[in-house]
């Protein structure tokens, strides 16, 4: 049986990591979620009072840090830190993190020998455009703000949290500008990527729409 790789790429809470759960599960292929790396790195910085700004201390942190992905599980150094990455101000860290090309560098480099063995779905903002340029099918998954901060929104007050729609508006907007205007690997659909807008759609007619393509 032939092994490839899918690249998906596309902005925060576009859905991109349970589309290629749900692909994963049903093409017998494993799930990457890099996002989760770069989240990993933003929580241990802010648990150990590194500046987001300063790209040299971020770069040795990293150095210093294991970052392990099982299936739908996240490992931090040893320790299980799923949920906690998923947080608004870890969200926010990974953004600041990811605008330093020496950062994306040694992240890049695990994601490619990860993946190297092929059989891979691997899900970001730069995948399809440098860490899996020759991907067998790439997809640059969209959906609109007001669909995506709903999502968000709802995944939140599942945790019984406080924050106000007004207030993922606003932090998803921010998001969007960090990642579509860093000079490192910003977020831009790779040339030969199928784009597909998930804003009206269910989880199951986006992973029928994703495997037409194959």
């Amino acid at each position: 049986m032939e092994r490839y790789n899918i690249a998906i790429d596309g902005p925060s809470a576009a859905g991109k990591s349970t589309i290629s759960k749900q692909l994963a599960k049903n093409l017998g292929m494993t799930h990457l979620d890099t996002g989760a790396m770069y989240r990993c790195l933003a929580l241990k910085a802010i648990r150990q009072g590194i500046s987001q700004q300063n790209e040299k201390d971020l770069v040795k942190c990293l150095n210093e840090t294991e970052i392990r992905l099982e299936s739908d599980r996240v490992f931090l150094d040893g320790e299980e830190v799923t949920k906690i990455i998923r947080e608004p101000e870890v969200s926010i860290g990974a953004s600041n993190i990811s605008k330093w090309a020496k950062v994306r560098q040694e992240m890049v480099a695990r994601q490619q020998f990860l993946a190297k063995e092929k059989g891979f779905i691997m899900d970001g903002r730069d995948i399809g455009t440098v860490v899996l340029p020759d991907a067998k099918l790439k997809i640059f998954l969209v959906a609109s703000v007001k669909a995506r901060a709903k999502r968000r929104f709802l995944e939140e007050q599942q945790k019984n949290s406080s924050i106000t729609l007004e207030e993922v508006v606003k932090a998803m907007e921010e998001r969007d500008r960090q990642d579509e205007t860093r000079s490192a690997s910003p977020l831009k659909q790779a040339r030969d990527a199928v784009r597909i807008d998930c804003s009206d759609m269910t989880i199951e007619e986006v992973v029928e729409k994703v495997c037409s393509y194959l």
